[in-house]
């Protein structure tokens, strides 16, 4: 553990020891474990250090420039700053806004659906099993509960999306809002056929690109900007910046948007993690970002690869993003049970859903992503080692403790940037 994190254990310590003891259990955790998690990352220091001063201290309801609370001159400053840096990382022009005060991003996802639906209009998303998200309409959730929701799926056979299915099926119910962008889909998304099934039927397209904004940011992802009325994404996970979400919306929408927001949704928003979005902003506009998510398609590539060489059967067969499925039916286990051999020999991989799942506390997939490793400095090497781990762990079924201490030697190799 490097200075800076020593420092903040130590002030916590001072007031609270049995706290600043799991803190830096924690740190411990991480450093030795390798995650594979897609929709986790390891932040730059400078996030970290954004977040930890004292912005959090100011109370910020409304929005620049018109504040509920005095004191906000340079709280102001920063929310624009932030909004700037947001619209100049994905090249929109003034036809475009964006709300940067979402908590996270299932609020910003509500915050579309209370700005431009009524309750009980339709919606239509990928169904969970398939790659979905909670809030592209499953049923326990508010955007289940609360409007009429229509699921598509992806071909069983392929794991791909059958864009004419979903066509047909948006004829068959005219939903009012039509949402693309997933949480376990392996392959690129074609947003301009979506977008045109949305406009037949009248609906509004809203691209959730929580996962892939960072390689869309970078330019190896295609782009929904140009397809979409409504674009929402978490910043804490391919765009390596602190937990939280952002809204971008065509410039007529944003108003309806914003009022769903606040006061709609939340109070003041968290003026440190604010500072943070910007900052990651800023440097994901850098040549360094492009190389970096270079890397993660890299790295997953060659991971998806190496998995099937061992004998793993991938859903879709690879991978064009971030992110893989492996299908564990034909090796007789179940996710839970793989996540925990994983887990025991310091591997995160978590389980998942497959499109024919009906189960989602014990599926039978795990999925699997780069970022993470990534920010680490792991390459091609390092994959092919990961895959010769999960062949040992999972078919060969050898002893976790044995690979364990080999995984510990490795992240040895590759500290957490600290």
């Amino acid at each position: 553990m490097k200075a800076f994190l020593k420092q903040i254990v130590k002030v916590v310590k001072k007031d609270d020891p049995e706290l600043a003891k799991l803190i830096e259990q924690e740190i411990l955790r991480q450093e030795k474990t390798i995650n594979l998690i897609p929709s986790e990352n390891i932040v730059p220091l400078s996030i970290l250090g954004a977040i930890a001063t004292p912005l959090m201290n100011k109370y910020s309801e409304g929005y620049p420039e018109k504040r509920y609370y005095p004191g906000n001159v340079y709280n102001d400053q920063i929310e624009q700053l932030a909004q700037k840096r947001a619209k100049r990382l994905f090249n929109l022009k003034d036809d475009w806004e964006v709300n940067v005060q979402s908590y996270s991003g299932s609020p910003a996802n509500m915050a579309v659906y209370f700005g431009l639906l009524k309750p009980g209009d339709t919606v239509m998303g990928m169904n969970l099993a398939a790659g979905g998200h909670l809030t592209h309409g499953h049923k326990v959730n508010f955007s289940g509960k609360f409007y009429n929701s229509v699921q598509y799926g992806v071909n069983e056979k392929t794991g791909l999306i059958d864009y004419d299915a979903l066509e047909k099926l948006a004829m068959k119910y005219k939903p009012r809002l039509i949402i693309s962008g997933y949480t376990a889909y392996p392959r690129k998304i074609d947003f301009k056929r979506i977008n045109q099934i949305a406009k037949k039927v009248g609906a509004y397209h809203l691209a959730d690109i929580s996962h892939i904004a960072g390689l869309v940011a970078a330019g190896v992802h295609p782009s929904p900007f140009k397809d979409s009325d409504v674009v929402m994404m978490t910043t804490h996970k391919t765009l390596r910046g602190p937990r939280g979400a952002v809204i971008f919306a065509k410039a007529e929408l944003m108003a309806q948007i914003d009022k769903a927001v606040f006061p709609g949704l939340q109070g003041g928003p968290h003026n440190n993690i604010t500072a943070a979005k910007a900052l990651a902003f800023y440097l994901d506009k850098k040549p360094g970002f492009t190389s970096y998510s270079k890397q993660i398609i890299k790295n997953a590539k060659t991971l998806a690869d190496e998995l099937k060489k061992n004998g793993f059967t991938l859903l879709t067969g690879g991978t064009d993003n971030h992110l893989m499925l492996i299908d564990l039916r034909p090796l007789g286990l179940e996710g839970k049970e793989a996540e925990k051999i994983l887990e025991t020999a310091g591997i995160l991989a978590n389980r998942n859903s497959l499109p024919s799942d009906l189960k989602p506390f014990n599926p039978s997939g795990i999925r699997l992503g780069t970022p993470a490793i990534t920010s680490r400095g792991f390459k091609e090497k390092e994959m092919k080692q990961i895959a010769t781990w999960f062949k040992q762990l999972l078919i060969e079924k050898q002893n976790p403790g044995k690979i364990e201490k080999e995984v510990i030697r490795l992240c040895k190799k590759f500290p957490l940037p600290y």
